[in-house]
């Protein structure tokens, strides 16, 4: 493996490039933009995207890494493939439709795996005293079912058409204006695809707004309709500070355009691994990124920097 010090001036020459220019791309003079497509303010993608910036701007390497808040999933990946966003974050259902060319996307998208990082949790948040105690309650009821071009919106609407449950109102809101909007009684519930804790969810239980409803038992049957991505999972007590409440698990990877270039994408993947604890202060949910599974990014096949990463630590 290259020193700390080769590794620098080997970006630096790559990413010599034109500012604009897309990353990975050689020619030019001066430091390259790297746009890094997250989620919404208040949920793990931002959080962790920031930490990423940060940990790649210590690296001097020459790249000037801009965080970029979007719907997240669906949003990101559009972003990847049409090369206004380097690196992006993703859950794996959405992943799958991109590289498959299924709607909501129309062909295959470009976009490559550097690693499997953790695990969302499907929530779902009601009022506290609302009477909602399981999925059905949402009968007849408002409901955000999350962002526009959000892989919560996937996940959401198949549970529903799946447990056949028609809400009154479904409207796709942001997590800050799902939160606002149940904290204000607009809506009954919103549903919410993230790391733990999300930091929103975490503010309003502090303020003893909102419960969780339990999804577990549902997550076998969206495994069987819709893939091995979901599995049950449980959001402990000591996340919220509610009691421990099933839900559940999709994993969610860290993905480039198809084009990048090979040694980015292999110090980019090192960087995931090598400043861990730099962005395990800027998010827990960095903690979970392990050697032995990132790599099983199935089925967006991995960047070959990223293959190249996973040998070596393997050696």
């Amino acid at each position: 493996m290259r020193s700390g010090s080769s590794r620098r001036a080997v970006l630096a020459a790559l990413l010599a490039a034109p500012l604009g220019a897309p990353a990975g791309c050689a020619g030019g003079h001066g430091t390259t933009p790297l746009v890094i497509a997250t989620g919404q303010r208040g949920g793990v993608y931002f959080d962790y995207g920031e930490g990423l910036a940060a940990a790649i701007s210590a690296e001097g390497s020459g790249l000037r890494p801009k965080v970029i808040a979007t719907g997240a999933s669906l949003d990101n990946l559009r972003l990847v493939s049409a090369g206004q966003a380097d690196v992006a974050f993703t859950l794996a259902d959405s992943a799958a439709l991109a590289v498959a060319g299924e709607p909501p996307f129309e062909a295959p998208q470009p976009v490559r795996a550097l690693a499997r990082l953790y695990d969302n949790y499907l929530h779902l948040v009601v009022r506290t005293g609302s009477g909602i105690v399981a999925l059905a309650g949402l009968r007849g009821r408002r409901v955000s079912c999350g962002a526009a071009g959000s892989g919560t919106e996937i996940i959401a609407r198949r549970l529903l058409s799946l447990a056949r449950v028609r809400p009154r109102a479904v409207d796709r809101l942001d997590l800050a204006s799902s939160a606002a909007a149940l904290a204000a009684g607009s809506i009954d519930a919103f549903f919410f695809s993230g790391g733990l804790p999300t930091q929103t969810i975490s503010q309003l239980a502090a303020r003893r707004l909102v419960r969780l409803v339990d999804l577990r038992d549902h997550a076998e049957p969206m495994r069987r309709r819709h893939g091995e991505f979901y599995s049950p999972r449980t959001i402990p007590a000591s996340t919220y500070g509610l009691p421990a409440c099933g839900s559940i698990g999709v994993p969610d990877y860290l993905v480039v355009r198809r084009g990048m270039a090979e040694d980015l994408a292999y110090d980019l993947t090192r960087l995931l691994f090598s400043d861990r604890e730099a962005l395990e202060r800027a998010h827990p949910e960095a903690r979970r990124l392990n050697v032995r599974s990132a790599f099983a990014t199935h089925p967006v096949p991995l960047h070959q920097g990223a293959i190249r990463y996973y040998r070596e630590s393997r050696s």
